[in-house]
Protein backbone atom coordinates (compact mmCIF):
# COMPACT_ATOMS: atom_id res chain seq x y z
CA UNK A 1 0.00 0.00 0.00
CA UNK A 2 1.38 3.60 -0.75
CA UNK A 3 2.40 5.59 1.91
CA UNK A 4 0.01 8.80 2.37
CA UNK A 5 2.01 12.04 2.58
CA UNK A 6 1.39 14.07 6.07
CA UNK A 7 -0.80 16.76 5.49
CA UNK A 8 0.84 20.19 5.33
CA UNK A 9 0.50 22.80 8.66
CA UNK A 10 -2.23 25.45 8.05
CA UNK A 11 -1.53 28.26 7.10
CA UNK A 12 -2.22 31.32 9.10
CA UNK A 13 -4.82 33.48 7.90
CA UNK A 14 -4.05 36.41 5.49
CA UNK A 15 -4.95 39.71 4.92
CA UNK A 16 -4.59 42.76 7.12
CA UNK A 17 -5.29 42.90 10.72
CA UNK A 18 -7.86 45.72 10.32
CA UNK A 19 -10.13 43.25 8.09
CA UNK A 20 -9.41 40.33 10.37
CA UNK A 21 -10.43 42.34 13.19
CA UNK A 22 -13.56 43.87 11.17
CA UNK A 23 -14.56 40.22 10.30
CA UNK A 24 -14.37 38.73 13.31
CA UNK A 25 -16.74 41.87 14.93
CA UNK A 26 -19.21 40.92 12.04
CA UNK A 27 -19.03 37.62 13.37
CA UNK A 28 -19.38 38.15 17.24
CA UNK A 29 -22.86 40.56 16.23
CA UNK A 30 -24.38 37.44 14.26
CA UNK A 31 -23.62 34.96 17.29
CA UNK A 32 -24.91 37.40 19.31
CA UNK A 33 -28.12 37.85 17.62
CA UNK A 34 -28.35 33.93 17.60
CA UNK A 35 -27.60 33.83 21.59
CA UNK A 36 -31.21 36.05 21.86
CA UNK A 37 -34.25 33.74 22.15
CA UNK A 38 -36.47 36.71 20.19
CA UNK A 39 -34.36 36.16 17.27
CA UNK A 40 -34.70 32.28 16.75
CA UNK A 41 -38.48 32.49 17.22
CA UNK A 42 -41.02 34.70 15.87
CA UNK A 43 -44.21 35.07 17.23
CA UNK A 44 -46.90 35.48 14.70
CA UNK A 45 -50.60 35.03 13.64
CA UNK A 46 -53.23 35.05 10.67
CA UNK A 47 -55.21 37.76 9.05
CA UNK A 48 -58.63 37.20 10.16
CA UNK A 49 -60.37 40.22 8.92
CA UNK A 50 -59.46 42.87 6.01
CA UNK A 51 -61.07 46.56 5.97
CA UNK A 52 -60.24 49.25 3.77
CA UNK A 53 -57.62 51.13 5.47
CA UNK A 54 -56.70 48.02 8.60
CA UNK A 55 -56.65 44.55 9.46
CA UNK A 56 -56.82 42.37 12.02
CA UNK A 57 -54.37 39.29 13.05
CA UNK A 58 -55.92 36.38 15.02
CA UNK A 59 -53.39 34.70 17.52
CA UNK A 60 -50.24 37.12 18.46
CA UNK A 61 -51.96 39.76 21.44
CA UNK A 62 -50.36 37.87 24.19
CA UNK A 63 -46.82 39.33 22.80
CA UNK A 64 -47.64 42.48 21.12
CA UNK A 65 -47.38 46.44 22.04
CA UNK A 66 -48.69 49.36 20.58
CA UNK A 67 -46.51 50.42 18.00
CA UNK A 68 -45.03 47.01 17.50
CA UNK A 69 -44.14 46.37 13.86
CA UNK A 70 -45.67 43.73 11.78
CA UNK A 71 -45.20 42.25 8.65
CA UNK A 72 -45.97 39.77 5.81
CA UNK A 73 -45.34 38.39 2.02
CA UNK A 74 -47.63 38.80 -0.62
CA UNK A 75 -46.51 38.07 -4.62
CA UNK A 76 -43.00 38.27 -3.70
CA UNK A 77 -43.07 41.20 -1.77
CA UNK A 78 -42.67 41.95 1.89
CA UNK A 79 -45.37 44.55 3.00
CA UNK A 80 -45.43 46.44 6.76
CA UNK A 81 -47.75 47.70 9.05
CA UNK A 82 -48.07 48.98 13.11
CA UNK A 83 -50.06 47.82 15.62
CA UNK A 84 -52.57 50.24 16.87
CA UNK A 85 -55.20 48.19 18.83
CA UNK A 86 -54.65 45.06 20.64
CA UNK A 87 -57.52 42.95 21.84
CA UNK A 88 -58.28 39.97 23.76
CA UNK A 89 -58.39 37.68 20.72
CA UNK A 90 -56.51 39.72 18.22
CA UNK A 91 -55.03 43.00 17.49
CA UNK A 92 -55.93 45.69 14.55
CA UNK A 93 -52.72 46.97 12.14
CA UNK A 94 -52.69 49.74 10.25
CA UNK A 95 -50.59 49.16 6.99
CA UNK A 96 -47.81 51.45 5.64
CA UNK A 97 -48.57 50.83 2.25
CA UNK A 98 -51.90 52.02 0.10
CA UNK A 99 -52.59 49.40 -2.16
CA UNK A 100 -52.81 46.84 1.22
CA UNK A 101 -52.80 43.30 -0.48
CA UNK A 102 -53.53 41.85 3.12
CA UNK A 103 -56.33 38.34 2.35
CA UNK A 104 -57.96 36.05 5.10
CA UNK A 105 -55.33 33.38 6.23
CA UNK A 106 -51.67 35.13 5.36
CA UNK A 107 -49.36 34.38 7.97
CA UNK A 108 -48.52 37.31 9.91
CA UNK A 109 -44.87 37.87 11.96
CA UNK A 110 -44.34 40.33 14.56
CA UNK A 111 -41.21 42.52 14.41
CA UNK A 112 -41.37 44.33 17.52
CA UNK A 113 -40.61 48.10 17.97
CA UNK A 114 -39.37 50.78 15.09
CA UNK A 115 -35.77 51.84 15.51
CA UNK A 116 -33.35 54.14 13.61
CA UNK A 117 -29.56 54.33 13.62
CA UNK A 118 -28.61 57.23 11.74
CA UNK A 119 -25.33 57.34 10.32
CA UNK A 120 -22.80 60.64 9.80
CA UNK A 121 -23.13 59.31 6.15
CA UNK A 122 -26.74 59.95 5.79
CA UNK A 123 -26.47 63.55 5.01
CA UNK A 124 -27.67 64.52 1.78
CA UNK A 125 -29.97 61.51 1.55
CA UNK A 126 -33.70 61.56 1.22
CA UNK A 127 -35.58 58.30 3.41
CA UNK A 128 -38.97 57.96 3.55
CA UNK A 129 -40.93 57.52 6.83
CA UNK A 130 -39.65 54.01 7.52
CA UNK A 131 -35.88 55.73 7.08
CA UNK A 132 -35.62 53.50 3.83
CA UNK A 133 -33.76 55.56 0.99
CA UNK A 134 -35.88 56.85 -2.01
CA UNK A 135 -33.25 58.51 -3.80
CA UNK A 136 -30.77 57.02 -6.38
CA UNK A 137 -27.68 56.83 -3.39
CA UNK A 138 -26.26 53.29 -1.94
CA UNK A 139 -27.87 51.57 0.90
CA UNK A 140 -27.89 53.33 3.90
CA UNK A 141 -25.70 52.73 6.71
CA UNK A 142 -27.12 51.51 10.16
CA UNK A 143 -24.55 50.99 13.31
CA UNK A 144 -26.31 49.68 16.06
CA UNK A 145 -24.06 51.91 18.50
CA UNK A 146 -25.43 54.78 16.73
CA UNK A 147 -29.36 53.81 17.85
CA UNK A 148 -30.95 56.79 19.39
CA UNK A 149 -32.50 56.39 23.27
CA UNK A 150 -36.15 57.78 22.93
CA UNK A 151 -38.29 59.34 24.49
CA UNK A 152 -37.63 62.94 26.12
CA UNK A 153 -34.84 63.53 28.68
CA UNK A 154 -35.82 63.82 31.95
CA UNK A 155 -36.80 67.03 32.95
CA UNK A 156 -34.14 67.62 35.57
CA UNK A 157 -31.44 65.71 33.50
CA UNK A 158 -31.86 68.25 30.54
CA UNK A 159 -29.16 70.79 30.04
CA UNK A 160 -29.98 74.72 30.10
CA UNK A 161 -31.03 76.59 27.05
CA UNK A 162 -28.27 79.68 27.08
CA UNK A 163 -27.07 79.85 23.64
CA UNK A 164 -28.68 81.88 21.27
CA UNK A 165 -27.51 82.04 17.26
CA UNK A 166 -28.24 83.92 13.88
CA UNK A 167 -30.57 82.77 11.93
CA UNK A 168 -29.84 85.11 9.04
CA UNK A 169 -33.37 86.30 8.29
CA UNK A 170 -33.85 89.48 9.83
CA UNK A 171 -37.18 89.94 11.27
CA UNK A 172 -36.84 86.74 13.45
CA UNK A 173 -33.18 87.66 14.86
CA UNK A 174 -34.74 91.50 15.33
CA UNK A 175 -38.07 90.57 16.65
CA UNK A 176 -37.66 86.62 17.66
CA UNK A 177 -34.61 85.34 18.32
CA UNK A 178 -33.51 81.98 18.92
CA UNK A 179 -31.42 80.12 21.51
CA UNK A 180 -30.36 76.18 20.46
CA UNK A 181 -32.34 74.26 21.93
CA UNK A 182 -35.73 76.17 21.40
CA UNK A 183 -38.79 74.87 19.96
CA UNK A 184 -40.48 77.40 17.87
CA UNK A 185 -43.91 77.50 15.69
CA UNK A 186 -44.61 79.06 12.23
CA UNK A 187 -48.54 79.57 12.40
CA UNK A 188 -50.24 81.03 8.85
CA UNK A 189 -52.77 79.58 6.57
CA UNK A 190 -52.21 77.83 3.11
CA UNK A 191 -50.20 80.12 0.50
CA UNK A 192 -48.55 82.41 2.91
CA UNK A 193 -45.03 81.49 2.48
CA UNK A 194 -44.46 79.00 5.47
CA UNK A 195 -42.03 76.67 3.54
CA UNK A 196 -39.91 79.48 2.07
CA UNK A 197 -39.24 80.56 5.09
CA UNK A 198 -38.40 77.46 6.37
CA UNK A 199 -35.99 76.89 3.73
CA UNK A 200 -34.46 80.53 4.52
CA UNK A 201 -33.95 78.96 8.25
CA UNK A 202 -32.64 75.73 7.44
CA UNK A 203 -29.75 77.30 5.73
CA UNK A 204 -28.49 78.46 8.84
CA UNK A 205 -24.44 77.70 9.33
CA UNK A 206 -24.94 77.49 13.15
CA UNK A 207 -25.92 73.69 13.01
CA UNK A 208 -23.98 70.42 12.61
CA UNK A 209 -26.94 68.55 10.92
CA UNK A 210 -30.22 69.26 9.56
CA UNK A 211 -33.31 67.23 9.31
CA UNK A 212 -35.97 68.62 7.55
CA UNK A 213 -39.40 66.32 7.69
CA UNK A 214 -41.67 66.94 4.79
CA UNK A 215 -45.30 65.57 5.87
CA UNK A 216 -47.99 65.63 3.44
CA UNK A 217 -46.19 67.54 1.08
CA UNK A 218 -46.89 67.59 -2.59
CA UNK A 219 -44.92 64.80 -4.50
CA UNK A 220 -44.29 67.90 -7.27
CA UNK A 221 -42.59 69.60 -4.63
CA UNK A 222 -40.13 67.96 -3.00
CA UNK A 223 -37.98 67.73 -5.69
CA UNK A 224 -37.85 71.28 -5.80
CA UNK A 225 -38.03 72.32 -2.01
CA UNK A 226 -35.04 70.43 -1.89
CA UNK A 227 -33.03 70.77 -4.80
CA UNK A 228 -33.81 74.83 -5.50
CA UNK A 229 -34.62 76.28 -2.44
CA UNK A 230 -32.47 74.22 0.41
CA UNK A 231 -29.44 73.78 -2.76
CA UNK A 232 -26.94 71.89 -3.14
CA UNK A 233 -24.50 73.63 -0.56
CA UNK A 234 -27.38 72.85 2.01
CA UNK A 235 -28.40 69.35 1.12
CA UNK A 236 -24.57 68.52 2.12
CA UNK A 237 -25.89 68.57 6.08
CA UNK A 238 -29.19 67.53 5.27
CA UNK A 239 -30.96 64.53 5.87
CA UNK A 240 -34.60 64.69 4.28
CA UNK A 241 -37.66 62.18 5.61
CA UNK A 242 -40.63 62.60 3.03
CA UNK A 243 -43.98 61.57 3.44
CA UNK A 244 -46.40 63.34 0.67
CA UNK A 245 -49.99 63.28 0.70
CA UNK A 246 -50.77 60.30 -1.51
CA UNK A 247 -49.24 57.92 0.95
CA UNK A 248 -50.95 56.69 3.65
CA UNK A 249 -51.56 58.29 7.32
CA UNK A 250 -49.65 55.60 8.96
CA UNK A 251 -46.96 56.55 6.64
CA UNK A 252 -47.49 60.50 7.30
CA UNK A 253 -48.02 59.99 11.36
CA UNK A 254 -44.69 58.11 11.17
CA UNK A 255 -42.22 60.31 9.20
CA UNK A 256 -42.32 62.93 12.15
CA UNK A 257 -41.26 60.38 14.87
CA UNK A 258 -38.54 59.10 12.39
CA UNK A 259 -37.46 62.44 11.68
CA UNK A 260 -36.76 63.07 15.49
CA UNK A 261 -35.12 59.77 15.87
CA UNK A 262 -32.64 60.99 13.36
CA UNK A 263 -32.44 64.16 15.41
CA UNK A 264 -31.75 62.44 18.50
CA UNK A 265 -29.13 60.14 17.39
CA UNK A 266 -27.25 63.01 16.01
CA UNK A 267 -28.19 64.91 19.41
CA UNK A 268 -26.76 61.93 21.19
CA UNK A 269 -23.35 62.64 19.29
CA UNK A 270 -22.76 66.25 20.84
CA UNK A 271 -24.21 67.62 17.91
CA UNK A 272 -25.73 70.89 17.08
CA UNK A 273 -29.27 69.26 15.20
CA UNK A 274 -31.83 71.87 13.43
CA UNK A 275 -35.50 69.45 12.97
CA UNK A 276 -37.47 71.48 10.59
CA UNK A 277 -41.05 69.73 10.49
CA UNK A 278 -43.32 70.68 8.21
CA UNK A 279 -45.88 70.36 9.10
CA UNK A 280 -47.57 69.49 12.19
CA UNK A 281 -50.83 69.65 11.11
CA UNK A 282 -50.73 67.53 8.47
CA UNK A 283 -49.33 64.85 11.59
CA UNK A 284 -52.24 65.80 13.71
CA UNK A 285 -54.47 65.04 10.39
CA UNK A 286 -52.56 61.91 9.72
CA UNK A 287 -52.99 60.72 13.78
CA UNK A 288 -56.72 61.44 13.36
CA UNK A 289 -57.17 59.58 10.37
CA UNK A 290 -55.70 56.45 12.48
CA UNK A 291 -56.84 57.03 15.48
CA UNK A 292 -60.78 57.19 14.20
CA UNK A 293 -60.22 54.08 12.37
CA UNK A 294 -58.89 52.27 15.74
CA UNK A 295 -62.45 53.46 16.66
CA UNK A 296 -61.37 56.49 19.16
CA UNK A 297 -64.59 58.57 19.49
CA UNK A 298 -63.70 62.71 18.69
CA UNK A 299 -63.80 65.17 21.31
CA UNK A 300 -62.60 68.41 19.03
CA UNK A 301 -63.60 69.05 15.94
CA UNK A 302 -63.30 65.69 15.15
CA UNK A 303 -59.87 65.31 16.73
CA UNK A 304 -59.63 62.39 19.38
CA UNK A 305 -58.05 63.00 22.45
CA UNK A 306 -54.84 60.88 21.34
CA UNK A 307 -53.82 63.37 18.59
CA UNK A 308 -53.34 65.49 21.74
CA UNK A 309 -51.65 63.44 23.75
CA UNK A 310 -49.36 62.31 20.47
CA UNK A 311 -48.13 66.14 19.92
CA UNK A 312 -46.70 67.05 23.25
CA UNK A 313 -45.05 63.24 23.14
CA UNK A 314 -43.54 63.96 20.28
CA UNK A 315 -42.33 67.59 20.98
CA UNK A 316 -41.17 67.38 24.35
CA UNK A 317 -38.22 64.95 22.87
CA UNK A 318 -36.48 68.00 20.93
CA UNK A 319 -34.71 70.84 23.18
CA UNK A 320 -30.98 70.24 25.10
CA UNK A 321 -30.19 66.53 25.92
CA UNK A 322 -28.73 65.66 28.91
CA UNK A 323 -24.98 66.45 29.86
CA UNK A 324 -22.36 65.73 27.31
CA UNK A 325 -24.94 65.89 24.61
CA UNK A 326 -26.41 68.26 21.71
CA UNK A 327 -29.32 69.94 21.17
CA UNK A 328 -32.19 69.40 18.90
CA UNK A 329 -33.52 72.74 17.62
CA UNK A 330 -37.59 72.31 16.26
CA UNK A 331 -38.79 74.65 14.09
CA UNK A 332 -41.92 73.19 12.74
CA UNK A 333 -44.69 74.99 10.76
CA UNK A 334 -48.87 75.25 11.82
CA UNK A 335 -50.85 75.02 9.20
CA UNK A 336 -53.73 76.70 10.62
CA UNK A 337 -57.47 76.16 8.88
CA UNK A 338 -59.41 78.68 7.27
CA UNK A 339 -56.75 81.22 9.40
CA UNK A 340 -58.11 80.44 12.55
CA UNK A 341 -55.32 80.55 14.59
CA UNK A 342 -57.82 79.60 17.35
CA UNK A 343 -57.83 75.88 15.42
CA UNK A 344 -57.70 72.93 18.27
CA UNK A 345 -54.01 71.81 16.89
CA UNK A 346 -52.54 75.54 16.52
CA UNK A 347 -53.74 76.12 20.24
CA UNK A 348 -52.08 72.73 21.59
CA UNK A 349 -49.02 72.82 19.87
CA UNK A 350 -48.73 76.92 20.72
CA UNK A 351 -48.92 75.56 24.25
CA UNK A 352 -46.04 73.50 24.28
CA UNK A 353 -43.65 75.49 22.37
CA UNK A 354 -41.08 78.36 23.25
CA UNK A 355 -42.60 80.55 20.81
CA UNK A 356 -44.55 81.55 17.81
CA UNK A 357 -44.02 83.37 14.35
CA UNK A 358 -47.56 84.67 13.00
CA UNK A 359 -47.41 84.86 9.40
CA UNK A 360 -49.54 87.60 7.64
CA UNK A 361 -51.97 86.88 4.61
CA UNK A 362 -52.70 90.66 4.90
CA UNK A 363 -48.72 91.68 4.87
CA UNK A 364 -48.18 89.05 2.24
CA UNK A 365 -50.52 90.56 -0.07
CA UNK A 366 -48.68 93.96 0.64
CA UNK A 367 -45.24 92.20 -1.10
CA UNK A 368 -43.07 92.12 1.85
CA UNK A 369 -41.62 88.62 2.92
CA UNK A 370 -41.22 86.93 4.76
CA UNK A 371 -44.77 88.43 6.10
CA UNK A 372 -43.92 87.99 10.01
CA UNK A 373 -46.00 90.08 12.22
CA UNK A 374 -43.52 90.94 14.60
CA UNK A 375 -46.51 92.90 17.31
CA UNK A 376 -48.36 88.58 17.16
CA UNK A 377 -44.76 86.92 16.96
CA UNK A 378 -42.93 85.95 20.61
CA UNK A 379 -40.10 84.09 21.32
CA UNK A 380 -39.95 83.09 25.00
CA UNK A 381 -36.08 82.84 25.13
CA UNK A 382 -35.97 86.35 23.56
CA UNK A 383 -34.36 87.56 27.02
CA UNK A 384 -31.76 84.95 26.93
CA UNK A 385 -30.62 86.72 23.16
CA UNK A 386 -30.76 90.58 23.73
CA UNK A 387 -29.01 92.32 25.51
CA UNK A 388 -30.60 95.26 27.89
CA UNK A 389 -29.88 98.13 24.67
CA UNK A 390 -31.43 95.52 21.99
CA UNK A 391 -34.38 95.15 24.52
CA UNK A 392 -35.41 98.61 24.93
CA UNK A 393 -34.69 99.18 20.97
CA UNK A 394 -37.37 96.54 20.25
CA UNK A 395 -40.03 97.65 22.54
CA UNK A 396 -39.78 101.30 21.32
CA UNK A 397 -39.94 99.44 17.49
CA UNK A 398 -43.04 97.57 18.31
CA UNK A 399 -44.68 100.73 19.97
CA UNK A 400 -43.88 102.70 16.56
CA UNK A 401 -45.22 99.98 14.45
CA UNK A 402 -48.33 99.66 16.63
CA UNK A 403 -49.38 103.39 16.51
CA UNK A 404 -48.51 103.32 12.36
CA UNK A 405 -51.18 100.05 12.18
CA UNK A 406 -53.62 101.20 14.19
CA UNK A 407 -53.76 104.53 12.63
CA UNK A 408 -53.32 103.61 9.29
CA UNK A 409 -57.15 103.92 8.34
CA UNK A 410 -57.41 107.39 9.92
CA UNK A 411 -54.75 108.64 7.65
CA UNK A 412 -55.86 107.29 4.10
CA UNK A 413 -58.63 109.50 5.01
CA UNK A 414 -56.43 112.48 5.95
CA UNK A 415 -57.06 113.35 9.49
CA UNK A 416 -52.88 113.33 10.32
CA UNK A 417 -51.76 116.80 10.55
CA UNK A 418 -47.48 117.05 10.92
CA UNK A 419 -46.99 118.55 13.63
CA UNK A 420 -50.12 118.02 15.55
CA UNK A 421 -48.65 114.11 17.35
CA UNK A 422 -44.57 113.78 17.17
CA UNK A 423 -45.10 109.93 18.37
CA UNK A 424 -47.43 109.23 15.26
CA UNK A 425 -45.01 111.94 13.22
CA UNK A 426 -41.97 109.27 13.78
CA UNK A 427 -43.71 106.87 13.56
CA UNK A 428 -44.92 107.52 10.14
CA UNK A 429 -41.31 108.75 8.89
CA UNK A 430 -39.05 105.82 10.20
CA UNK A 431 -42.13 102.18 9.88
CA UNK A 432 -41.69 102.22 6.17
CA UNK A 433 -37.90 102.52 6.68
CA UNK A 434 -38.26 99.35 9.00
CA UNK A 435 -40.26 97.56 6.93
CA UNK A 436 -37.72 97.88 3.84
CA UNK A 437 -35.15 96.39 6.58
CA UNK A 438 -37.23 93.45 7.22
CA UNK A 439 -37.94 92.22 3.63
CA UNK A 440 -35.42 89.32 2.46
CA UNK A 441 -35.83 87.02 -0.20
CA UNK A 442 -34.63 83.21 -0.39
CA UNK A 443 -32.08 84.93 -2.68
CA UNK A 444 -30.70 87.83 -0.09
CA UNK A 445 -27.23 87.10 1.44
CA UNK A 446 -27.80 85.58 4.84
CA UNK A 447 -27.58 88.79 7.25
CA UNK A 448 -25.08 88.75 10.00
CA UNK A 449 -26.00 92.19 11.84
CA UNK A 450 -29.93 92.51 11.13
CA UNK A 451 -29.53 95.32 14.18
CA UNK A 452 -26.55 97.43 12.29
CA UNK A 453 -28.69 97.21 9.06
CA UNK A 454 -31.32 98.30 10.75
CA UNK A 455 -29.52 101.31 12.34
CA UNK A 456 -27.52 102.41 8.90
CA UNK A 457 -31.14 102.25 6.69
CA UNK A 458 -32.96 104.68 9.44
CA UNK A 459 -30.21 107.02 9.55
CA UNK A 460 -29.48 106.94 5.92
CA UNK A 461 -33.54 107.84 6.00
CA UNK A 462 -33.40 110.52 8.21
CA UNK A 463 -30.53 112.14 6.12
CA UNK A 464 -32.43 112.45 2.93
CA UNK A 465 -35.15 114.21 4.97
Amino acid sequence: MQDVPAAPPEAPVAGPAPLRSHKLAALEHLFERFQQPERLVRTGGRISEVMPTQFRVRGMSGAAKLGDIVAFEHGGRRHRGEIIRIGAQDVLVSPFEQDMQASLGQKVFNEGPFHVTAHESWRGRVVNALAEPIDSGPPLIRPAHLRAKGGAPAPLSRQRVASPFLTGVRVIDMFTPLCHGQRLGIFAGSGVGKSTLLAMLARAEAFDTVVVAMIGERGREVREFLEDTIGPEGMKKTIAVVATSDESAMMRRRAADTAMRVAECFRDRGEQVLLVLDSITRFAHASREVATGAGEAPVARGYPSSVFTDMPKLLERAGPGEAGSGAITAILSVLVDGDDHNDPVADCVRGILDGHIVLDRAIAEQGRYPPVDPLASISRLADRAWSDDKRKLIQKLKAMIARFEETRDIRLLGGFQAGADPGLELAVRQVPAIYDVLRQSPADRPSSDPFGELANMLKARENQQ
